[in-house]
């Protein structure tokens, strides 16, 4: 038989005495009887409670947060595998180390290369006192760059030379070849840190993660009757009125602590849930709001649960968007989640749309995309009233 915990919680110690009890301590302190979850030792994946459970003591921490960031956060890692993706690393930085990065990368390139052209002039003898420019009429001296004087006239020659502002007074000769050759490298590097520089913040200002600010999922998820089946329910929009999501995918995850028959514990143990938006699974046609349906059936992981236990169990329903955005043909991908206490049983979402005369088309009113109508739906499990068909009295109530 197999074994499945109900409760998600840091450093968690579940032990089997027998075939029919189970000790749990948290940080090494026993929980009491009368607080402990109940494992199910049945084969269905459902949850089913005792009467006496009560969880709500036990912590839950959200893998996912309501905006979509990832409560992850991993320790002991080698810094220098960062180095090793350091696009991927700049781009991830917040902006004032990427404004850091990015006057660092030409100031370090403009002083090794304003050394550079130092040693060339002073091996040369460019900077012995009857070099110097102000001598080199009376000792017919040609330099290997003109107006040379110290370390910050090759400082500013280097820059000159990396962001090609035009050369005045200060400009290389064919006295020596190796002033030549170093022109062209720094020339080349230059360019390739433009490149590099550039495109870094051109790929940090047009990261499809900005994309997700103007997707918006519901507070709340809600259970409630439809077409004589018990759904769990999501509404997704997107405030956009251009450059769409095409070719959207929504994917549903439910995230629960499990145990086995063979002892082994998987903390975050992932649930795929079958969703579907009407009739489309994939491909939607993402132009208006749209209500994301979970259909509670007998291969639903909700099957047993009921209005009363609901807000007992502990775990978490991770939504996920993917699609392209039209105007940039770059993916992205939005999420959210929920958890047991955030989805209300006997709701349904209340209509947003109204035809718009004046535009000849829909109007969205998003300060309605919260609103909630209570319906008549079933308290008890699917299990219970599978064939029961339902008589909706609305009520409007606004969040």
């Amino acid at each position: 038989m197999e074994a499945v915990a109900l409760v998600s919680c840091k450093d968690v110690d579940i032990k089997e005495t027998n075939d029919t009890e189970v000790k749990l301590s948290i940080d090494g302190k026993q929980i009491p009887e009368s607080k402990q979850p109940l494992l199910v030792t049945d084969k269905e994946s459902s949850f089913k409670l005792k009467p006496r459970l009560n969880t709500t003591n036990l912590p839950y921490i959200r893998a996912v947060a309501k905006n979509g960031d990832c409560n992850i956060y991993p320790s002991n890692v080698q810094k220098k595998r960062f180095l090793r993706d350091i696009f991927t690393t700049l781009i991830d930085m917040k902006w004032r180390y990427t404004f850091t990065v990015f006057s660092l990368g030409f100031i370090i390139t403009w002083t090794i290369f304003a050394i550079l052209w130092w040693f060339i002039a002073y091996y040369h003898g460019d900077l012995d006192d009857r070099h110097l420019p102000m001598n080199q009429m009376a000792s017919n001296w040609t330099p290997c760059v003109t107006d040379i004087y110290n370390f910050r006239s090759c400082f500013l020659f280097s820059v000159e030379t990396q962001q090609t502002t035009g050369y005045g007074e200060k400009r290389p000769t064919e006295k020596c070849a190796d002033a030549v050759v170093l022109m062209c490298v720094q020339n080349v590097v230059g360019l390739l840190v433009d490149a590099c520089l550039v495109g870094v913040f051109f790929a940090k200002l047009t990261r499809p993660k900005l994309r997700t600010q103007t997707i918006q999922f519901s507070k709340y998820a809600v259970i409630a009757m439809r077409e004589n089946v018990l759904c769990l329910m999501i509404r997704l929009g997107d405030l956009r009125e251009r450059s769409r999501i095409i070719e959207a995918k929504v994917k549903a995850q439910l995230v629960r602590q499990r145990l086995t028959k063979q002892g082994d514990t998987f903390s975050n143990y992932l649930t795929k849930l079958r969703v579907t938006i009407d009739d489309c699974e994939n491909d939607l046609l993402f132009i208006w709001p749209m209500t994301i349906v979970h259909k509670i059936d007998s291969s639903s992981p909700f099957y047993n649960i009921s209005k009363q236990n609901l807000t007992e169990h502990n775990f978490e329903i991770i939504i996920s968007l993917e699609g392209t955005i039209e105007s940039t043909d770059q993916k992205t991908q939005v999420r959210s989640s929920y958890l047991a206490n955030e989805i209300l049983w006997g709701y349904q979402f209340a209509s947003l749309m109204s035809i718009c005369q004046e535009k000849s088309g829909y109007r969205v009113d998003y300060t309605r995309f919260d609103d909630l109508v209570q319906v008549d739906t079933p308290a008890g499990p699917v299990s219970e009233f599978k064939n029961r068909n339902r008589n909706n009295k609305e009520t409007y109530i606004p969040t």
